[in-house]
């Protein structure tokens, strides 16, 4: 059991990633990119969270200099850890996401309390189940972009349900795969070792524009501070996920 203390544009510029990834990376320097621009705003985005742990010898390599002269192999060390497997230190992120809606119906889309959306119906969001979807690590949401109109915008967050915050231990990625076009891909790469929840990114429908703006925000709360911070003003209470007690 967790404790929810009252569980709340512009132009399209963007960091390419390699030619092989495909890949458009939002950064602080360039936060935001249409996906109507990009002929993305059909179909089915696939926003997917992943993530690794940190481990000393990764945090040593990064840091260079005097520990990697000491151990040159650990160099060569390769990176094993990942995430829903037995490591070091047991993280679970889980994926969620604000919704509000044009006609002014507001919710949350998340594992905790068992609210998994609908894809055909408001608010045309889905939170699915790795094994369903084959996804390796980590959780996924589709959003039916073929009813974008419906949609007035919708905030992407993380969380860290009923465990130690650990954010500064883990490497996250947040990755959208629209219908068309590139991948996108946000990185939760501030420290914020105390923190509980992020707020990743919004996709907001400006005058029937899709756009995608980088936020990743660390709050130390949960809900209830991701929707003052961002004015969702929805009443919250305490979370369960299935299975726990």
């Amino acid at each position: 059991m967790a404790f929810w203390d009252n569980l709340r544009g512009g132009a399209a510029q963007f960091d390419s990633g390699a030619a092989a990834s495909n890949a458009i990376d939002l950064t602080k320097r360039r936060p935001s990119v249409s996906l109507s621009k990009q002929g993305a705003a059909t179909g089915n985005l696939r926003v997917n969270l992943s993530w690794r742990m940190r481990t000393s010898d990764i945090e040593g390599r990064s840091r260079g200099g005097s520990g990697l002269l000491r151990h040159p192999l650990r160099f060569f060390k390769p990176d094993v850890v990942q995430a829903h497997t037995q490591s070091m230190v047991n993280v679970d992120l889980d994926i969620g996401c604000l919704y509000e809606m044009a006609d002014g119906s507001k919710g949350v889309v998340q594992p905790l309390g068992g609210f998994f959306g609908d894809l055909n119906a408001s608010p045309y969001v889905k939170l699915s189940g790795d094994d369903r979807f084959g996804a390796p690590s980590g959780e996924t949401i589709f959003v039916n972009l073929d009813h974008r109109d419906a949609i007035r915008r919708l905030l992407f967050f993380v969380y860290i349900y009923d465990q130690t915050p650990a954010f500064d231990r883990t490497h996250a990625t947040m990755t959208l795969y629209p219908s068309n076009g590139p991948r996108i891909e946000i990185q939760l790469d501030e420290r914020a070792p105390q923190a509980r929840s992020c707020a990743v990114f919004m996709l907001e429908n400006v005058k029937g524009d899709l756009q995608v703006r980088r936020e990743v925000r660390f709050v130390y709360g949960f809900q209830a501070e991701l929707d003052r911070l961002y004015g969702w003003g929805m009443q919250w209470g305490r979370g369960f996920k299935a299975g726990k007690t």
